[in-house]
């Protein structure tokens, strides 16, 4: 453990400069190691490797290099201890001056450096915000729905035998897919592809919408946006049209689907499953509801771009732990999704944007209630992390540099915390509301099909009307004349 002092000033919203001094005694052992080191890296004639003396290194190598080294190496070491001592949670390399001089032998170092930290921002407000969350009871609705996602689950998709039919958004397609451009995931020979599951780009369910199977369309959508945005093309063949087979509800599907004698059982069931996971699910809902909406009051207008990378790659290197744990590979998963590496990449640097501004908001509310991380908080934290050597963890993380970050998430807790016991609660049946919603946007969007559909048929009406008016009208004049032509040739 290095022997340290260090002062920091803040020189703006995002930097701090940092004086740094680090005992004498450190700096010749850090002197001591250089020597050693080149000594066992090169071969000096006339001595064993690792045995050459000071004086011969000094002339071969010479006594400035080896002092850039050991300067080098004593910062190295330097740099978790100075953030733990200011505890500071840097988000990039500190840069130490480059013109500083090297370290001299017997000597305490000082330099100067400057970190970048996390922007110290406010909020607009740090009134405790308001929510909506669903009852700890099971509703009707959130049955309703889980019972239609086991129905879901059972549809079978069957072939369609009339030549007549035509895809609809809801249809499967069986079809031979070839790439025009960016189309590699889509590509192969009597690749399946059901419409309605919802993930599809709606590019791709609109161009096969339509097709008769034996036709062949050259299909195209655009993903992104702005200078990210890309064009999909490909041509498919149509060799199957495929259609939903929904199961009936009742106590035979219950009992052959499900594993229970009626319907009522299973709603029964499905209630005390439910319930006992709002037991856990919902504390956890409750927190990141209210951390998305603090996050609404940072007055900070864009999030540096140096945390914002910072923590993007922590949520991809998370992302991509949590596909290994399954035994996904990333091309699998944006296979399966429908997506592009660049589409992919814009939504991870949301949700980053995200994650920072709300991480921004929670330290904004430690800051204004003061709310710190104590050393009993800290051993706290590693007795839960299950450390069986508390004090050998914590020395471990403090020569990483890394008890800031854990003094960092502690604070953002107790804000946490703090938000869940001032928040402002309202219970919504929230499942309801969607499916009420859902069924009103139908009803609008089907009320408009007639609508369209009446309009149609009037104009249709109107000018088989007026056409048959018209004829008819023709015909009565016809009849006139012939009238008074037959008159006519009477009278001569």
């Amino acid at each position: 453990m290095l022997n340290i002092t260090a002062t920091a000033d803040k020189t703006s919203n995002d930097k701090v400069s940092v004086t740094l001094t680090v005992a004498a005694a450190d700096v010749d052992a850090a002197i001591d190691s250089a020597y050693k080191e080149i000594a066992k890296k090169y071969a000096f004639q006339g001595f064993r490797r690792g045995r050459a003396p000071r004086p011969v290194i000094n002339g071969i190598v010479g006594k400035d290099a080896v002092l850039a080294q050991a300067t080098e190496e004593l910062l190295e070491q330097a740099q978790p201890f100075m953030l733990d001592e200011l505890d500071i949670v840097a988000i990039d390399k500190p840069k130490f001056a480059e013109d500083a001089n090297p370290v001299e032998e017997h000597k305490d170092y000082t330099v100067s450096a400057e970190i970048s930290i996390p922007p110290v921002c406010e909020l607009d407000t740090y009134d405790a915000p308001s929510i909506t969350m669903p009852p700890e009871t099971a509703t009707d609705a959130e049955i309703e729905q889980q019972i239609e996602q086991f129905i879901t689950y059972s549809t079978r998709l069957v072939d369609v035998d009339d030549p007549k039919a035509v895809v609809d958004e809801k249809s499967g397609v069986v079809c031979n897919v070839e790439d025009v451009e960016n189309a590699t995931p889509y590509v192969g020979t009597d690749r399946h592809f059901n419409l309605g599951i919802g993930y599809l780009p709606q590019g791709l369910v609109q161009g096969f919408v339509g097709m008769k199977v034996g036709d062949t369309k050259e299909i195209s959508w655009t993903m992104g946006e702005g200078d990210d945005a890309i064009t999909v093309k490909l041509n498919a063949t149509l060799n199957k049209i495929q259609k939903e087979v929904v199961p009936e509800l009742n106590d035979e599907f219950a009992k052959n689907s499900m594993g229970y004698d009626t319907v009522a059982e299973l709603k029964a069931a499905l209630k005390d499953e439910i319930e006992k996971d709002k037991q856990t699910s919902l504390p956890s809902l409750k927190e990141d509801r209210l951390v998305i909406e603090v996050g609404k009051h940072l007055t900070i207008d864009k999030v540096p771009e140096v945390y914002e990378n910072q923590v993007f790659q922590e949520i991809g290197n998370e992302f991509l732990n949590q596909l290994q744990r399954q035994g996904t590979s990333l091309d699998q998963f944006l296979a399966s999704r429908g997506l592009q590496f660049d589409q992919f990449l814009s939504d991870l640097h949301s949700q980053a944007n995200d994650r920072a501004r709300q991480s921004l908001a929670l330290n904004a509310i430690a800051r204004h209630f003061n709310l710190e991380a104590t050393q009993d908080d800290v051993i706290e934290e590693f007795k839960n992390a299950g450390k069986d050597d508390v004090d050998a963890a914590i020395s471990e993380f403090k020569a990483a540099g890394q008890l800031p970050a854990i003094r960092e998430s502690i604070r953002r807790a107790k804000a946490v915390k703090w938000l869940v016991d001032n928040a402002k609660v309202e219970i919504v049946d929230e499942i309801a509301e969607a499916r009420a919603a859902a069924a009103k946007e139908s009803k609008k969007s089907d009320k408009k099909a007639t609508k369209k559909s009446t309009k149609k048929d009037e104009t249709k009406s109107t000018r088989s009307t007026k056409s048959t008016t018209k004829k008819a009208a023709a015909k009565k004049t016809k009849s006139a004349s012939e009238k008074k032509a037959e008159a006519n040739k009477d009278e001569q």
